[in-house]
């Protein structure tokens, strides 16, 4: 990564952390509590914490930090939501949760990763104690996490829609604060995109991550992503602009050929 990309990643980061803390993480601090106990001492958690890591692309910013969050969320998300189910039914959705964070993107950079990544799943679950069911259950919301993609409706299965919710719900949340204090950055390495070339995808990656604000699916979701999308756009904003600035300044000369404005 160049001197610009790298100085602008401090300060993007920088920005990150002056945002308050999403009401999310405040409200559910004691379901995130729970699920972070359940991710570090679940014993077939901690074993496909394992399993997984050969999948994961920490290099393009799916990797394990991603997985684990996700995970995290996912099964805080469950408990907030699952109200409706038996105690038992919830906490086994919030194991199941775990299984779908951790496994979600293990196919990220093919085609249909999200297809992909729910027949994966049910290679790497193959020989792991749990019911078909619970498998079914896994793969499916795997198969509907990713964004803009037309899916059938869910009838009549308030374990998937809540299992399916929660997954892509906190898979979204990361296209708040993360994108800029993270997954920006490692994208960009990753694809050796050059100044000019990340100045040109910008706006319109502003505005994809703008148009995931309608699209939660929890009643959880709903409530608390859209703040984590405006976080990420006002953070992304100031970053396109200091980009702009930045690429435009004799010190940066070398990266400094079209000279864009705001």
């Amino acid at each position: 990564m160049n001197k610009l990309l790298t100085e602008l990643k401090i300060e993007a980061g920088k920005l990150a952390k002056s945002q308050p803390t999403p009401q999310f993480y405040r409200d559910a601090e004691t379901q995130l509590e729970f699920s972070h106990g359940m991710f570090f001492d679940h014993p077939l958690v901690i074993r496909l914490q394992e399993d997984v890591l050969p999948f994961l692309y920490d290099e393009y910013a799916h990797g394990i930090y991603h997985s684990k969050k996700v995970a995290i969320e996912a099964g805080a998300i469950v408990l907030k939501d699952g109200d409706h189910l038996s105690p038992d039914t919830v906490r086994e959705l919030v194991l199941l949760a775990q299984f779908c964070g951790l496994l979600h993107d293990s196919c990220r950079l093919d085609e249909d990763h999200a297809l992909r990544g729910a027949e994966t799943s049910r290679v790497i679950l193959n020989k792991y104690p749990l019911s078909e069911r619970s498998k079914d259950l896994i793969a499916e919301s795997i198969a509907r996490h990713e964004a803009f993609k037309p899916l059938t409706p869910i009838i009549d299965d308030p374990e998937l829609e809540l299992l399916s919710g929660a997954l892509y719900d906190a898979d979204k949340f990361r296209w708040g604060p993360d994108n800029f204090s993270t997954t920006l950055w490692e994208i960009c390495d990753y694809e050796d995109w050059s100044v000019e070339e990340i100045i040109a995808k910008f706006p319109k990656g502003l505005d994809m991550i703008k148009s995931i604000e309608s699209t939660f699916r929890t009643d959880t979701g709903k409530k608390y992503g859209p703040e984590m999308i405006e976080q990420g756009m006002t953070i992304g904003a100031d970053v396109y602009k200091r980009l702009v600035e930045m690429a435009a300044s004799p010190e940066y000369s070398p990266y400094n050929k079209d000279k864009p404005t705001v």
